[in-house]
């Protein structure tokens, strides 16, 4: 056998186990990323949350049987964010006070709160400068004669 080709053939068995590190290297970085950048928790207490379960599937069946429904508008020019309130029949929700916070879903970090002032019968609108476009959840909350509803929208603003 040729020296030459004897040589070239020590290598190979490490090329291989240089390739399974590069790939080795790669999976623990996106990994690292993935673990640190996103908890995956909603909330910052869960087993609270779970524990008082039964509460909040009654509280949410409390505001379906209420029938009021929100419709989100978000005006990119103006930088305004509009809520449409609606009860049961679809006329306007007279007297409501509506609260509007929006926070990022990937980040859930700082809640950008708006501060949301009637605008019609059933309308409220509020300014917004967003830090970042994108996916942001608007947790919106409803109180009009002692009664509440509160509902969380995802929007895509930019």
């Amino acid at each position: 056998m040729n020296s030459t080709v004897v040589a070239r053939s020590r290598h190979i068995p490490w090329l291989f186990v240089a390739g399974f590190a590069i790939v080795f290297a790669v999976n623990a970085t996106m990994i690292t990323i993935a673990v640190g950048s996103f908890s995956g928790l909603y909330t910052p207490t869960p087993r609270d949350r779970g524990l008082h379960y039964n509460e909040i599937i009654a509280a949410q069946r409390a505001r379906d049987a209420l029938g009021w429904r929100v419709e989100p508008t978000w005006r990119p020019d103006s930088g305004t964010l509009e809520i449409g309130v609606f009860d049961r029949a679809g006329q306007p929700l007279a007297g409501a006070q509506v609260a509007v916070a929006l926070v990022r879903p990937a980040e859930k970090g700082a809640v950008l709160s708006v501060e949301m002032v009637p605008v019609d019968i059933g309308r409220h609108a509020g300014h917004v400068t967003l830090p970042a476009r994108g996916n942001w959840d608007a947790d919106i909350s409803v109180e009009q004669g002692g009664q509440r509803f509160a509902q969380t929208r995802r929007m895509f603003l930019r």
